[in-house]
C-alpha cells in the first residue's frame, strides 16, 4: 500500500495532465456564469483553468479595457518585433511551458548575457565569455560570496517548486502566507517579512557583493534596491540564470491563445464596480451574486455572476474598482505600484558615458547600475527580436524610473535611428513591511494579483491563476479539505 501511494504521488507530479480538482458533490449545481476581470496572463490563465474545472456549460466572461496580454506586450522597431513588457521567462516556469505546448507555440531561447556593473565611476565587474575567467574574477573580488548566494537561491527555489506538486494534487490556499508555509515552513513563509539584504547578511554574504552584484540585478528587475523582501530578491536573482526564454512571436500569444481555447466571451470594457446582491434559491437558501458594472466607451453595462475572479491590481492608491453592498470591507493593500519606463533604442551605446575607454570593443550585453551610481537609468540590455531567424539590429532595452527624454538619449547613445518608449505600473513598491493581502475577498470573489505583493513574475501570476481557479472550485462545491492543507504532509501521516 505504501509503495502504491508513492508511485501514485510520483505519477501526479510528473504527468503533464490536468490537476485533480476533486469530484463535485451531487447536490450543488455548477455555476452558471463566471466573470474574470483582466486579460493579462493572470486572467487568461484563470479562464483556462476555470474552464477545466467547471466544464463547458458554465459561461465565462473576461473583461478587458485595454489590449489582451496586459503587461505582456510587444512593439515593432526598425521592422522587428520586440518585447516591451514582461520579456523573459525562467526555465523552471512549468505552467508557462505547459501553455506553450498546449497552444502549439514555440520557445525562443535568449542568448546568455555578458554583465557589466557600473558604480558611477567605473565598471566594478565585467563578465567574460570564459567561465574560468569569471570564476577567478568573482573569487578575487568577492571571495566565495557568489557560491553562498547560489546555494541559498537553489535551496529556496527547491522549496517553492513544491507548488507544482500541490497544485497537481488539487490543493489551494487562501493566503500567500499559508501557501509558503505549506511549501517550506517558517523559513519560506517569513521571506516576505525581511529584506534580501538581511537574508544574505545572515548567511555571511559581504556588503560589497550585495551592493555590487545583488542590488544592480534587483534594480534591473524591480526598479528598487536591496530593501525589497527576500522573496522578491529570490525571484529577481533567478532572472540572472541561463536558459531564459520567451515565446516566439511574443509572450502575449499565450494570453490570446488561452482565451480562445477556453471559449470565453471577451467583453471590451472597463470594470468600475462590483456589487454584492442577495437572492433566494428554490431550496430557500439565500446566496450572493455579484453585479459587475463596466464602461464600454460612452455606454454602461453590467452582468450578474456566481463567481468573480479579479486579475488586475487592486490597491488603495488607485481604487479603479469600487465595491458596494458587502457586509465587510474588501481587503486591499494600502501601497502603490512601481512605475517602470522601458525604452527600446536602435543605436550605438555611448560607452564613454560609463567612463569606458578601452581599446577593445565593448562586449557586455547587459549594463547594471549600483544604487550609489547616481545614474538616471536602472540598467540596459540588448533586446532580442521575438521572431526566430531574423538578423537582429542592435536594439538596447533601457530601464529607467522616469522617461529618458532627448537629453538622456544623447547621454546614453552616440547615435540612434529608432526609439520606442512605454510606461508601466509594473509591480508593487516592495518593502518587508508590506502586508500580502488574501486571495479570497468574499464568498466567491477572488483576487489573483494579491500574489504580486510577495513577488511579481509571469509565472507567479500563472501560479496564482491556478490557485484561484482551484479555490473557486473547492469553495463552490464545499471541498474544504482541499484548502490550506499540505498534501505531502498528509500523505506522510497516512503512510
Amino acid at each position: 500500500m505504501e509503495k502504491f501511494a508513492i508511485i501514485f504521488l510520483f505519477f501526479l507530479v510528473v504527468w503533464p495532465g490536468r490537476a485533480i480538482a476533486g469530484t463535485p458533490d451531487a447536490v450543488t449545481a455548477p455555476p452558471e456564469r463566471i466573470a474574470v476581470i483582466g486579460a493579462g496572463i493572470g486572467g487568461a490563465a484563470a479562464a483556462h483553468f476555470l474552464r477545466q474545472y467547471f466544464g463547458h456549460n458554465t459561461q465565462i466572461d473576461v473583461y478587458e479595457s485595454g489590449s489582451v496580454g496586459g503587461r505582456l506586450a510587444k512593439t515593432t522597431i526598425s521592422g522587428q518585433d520586440h518585447e516591451i513588457g514582461g520579456a523573459t521567462i525562467h526555465p523552471l516556469s512549468l505552467h508557462m511551458k505547459e501553455f506553450v505546448q498546449l497552444l502549439g507555440l514555440k520557445e525562443l531561447q535568449h542568448p546568455n548575457n555578458l554583465l557589466a556593473v557600473y558604480d558611477g565611476e567605473q565598471f566594478v565587474f565585467e563578465e567574460s565569455e570564459w567561465f574560468i575567467v569569471n570564476f577567478v574574477k568573482l573569487i578575487w573580488r568577492y571571495g566565495f560570496d557568489f557560491l553562498r548566494v547560489k546555494m541559498w537561491l537553489e535551496n529556496y527555489q527547491h522549496k517553492f517548486m513544491r507548488i507544482y506538486q500541490h497544485q497537481a494534487l488539487g490543493y489551494s490556499f487562501t493566503t500567500m502566507e499559508k501557501l509558503l508555509q505549506a511549501l517550506g515552513g517558517d523559513k519560506l513563509s517569513k521571506m516576505t517579512k525581511h529584506s534580501i539584504d538581511e537574508a544574505l547578511q545572515e548567511i555571511g554574504v559581504s556588503q560589497r557583493f550585495i551592493d555590487e552584484m545583488v542590488g544592480p540585478v534587483i534594480r534591473l528587475t524591480s526598479g528598487e534596491g536591496v530593501n525589497v523582501n527576500a522573496f522578491v530578491g529570490m525571484t529577481s536573482l533567478s532572472e540572472t540564470e541561463s536558459d531564459l526564454w520567451t515565446v516566439e512571436e511574443g509572450n502575449q500569444m499565450v494570453c490570446s491563445g488561452l482565451l480562445y481555447s477556453a471559449k470565453v466571451s471577451l467583453i471590451k470594457g472597463k470594470v468600475t464596480s462590483i456589487e454584492a446582491k442577495k437572492r433566494p434559491r428554490q431550496d430557500g437558501e439565500v446566496v450572493t451574486s455579484y453585479e459587475v458594472n463596466y464602461l464600454a466607451g460612452p455606454d454602461t453595462g453590467y452582468g450578474m455572476y456566481d463567481i468573480v475572479v479579479v486579475a488586475t491590481p487592486l490597491h488603495r492608491g488607485d481604487p479603479e474598482i469600487h465595491f458596494h453592498a458587502f457586509s465587510q470591507p474588501i481587503d486591499v493593500v494600502r501601497g502603490q505600484y512601481q512605475q517602470k519606463v522601458v525604452t527600446l533604442v536602435e543605436g550605438h551605446l555611448n560607452t564613454s558615458f560609463f567612463n569606458y575607454h578601452g581599446a577593445e570593443p565593448f562586449r557586455p550585453t547587459t549594463v547594471a547600475t549600483t544604487i550609489h551610481s547616481g545614474n538616471f537609468i536602472l540598467g540596459a540590455s540588448v533586446s532580442v527580436p521575438i521572431v526566430r531567424g531574423e538578423a537582429p539590429a542592435r536594439v538596447w532595452r533601457v530601464l529607467s524610473p522616469e522617461p529618458l527624454g532627448e537629453e538622456g538619449l544623447r547621454h546614453l547613445f552616440r547615435s540612434h535611428t529608432a526609439m520606442h518608449q512605454a510606461q508601466w505600473f509594473a509591480h508593487p513598491r516592495y518593502s518587508p513591511d508590506d502586508r500580502v493581502p488574501p486571495f479570497v475577498l468574499h464568498d466567491h470573489l477572488y483576487h489573483l494579483n494579491a500574489i504580486e505583493w510577495a513577488a511579481s513574475t509571469v509565472e507567479m501570476m500563472a501560479i496564482a491563476a491556478k490557485n484561484g481557479a482551484l479555490l473557486a472550485h473547492h469553495r463552490w462545491y464545499r471541498q474544504l479539505d482541499k484548502i490550506d492543507q499540505d498534501p505531502l504532509q498528509k500523505l506522510k501521516v497516512e503512510l
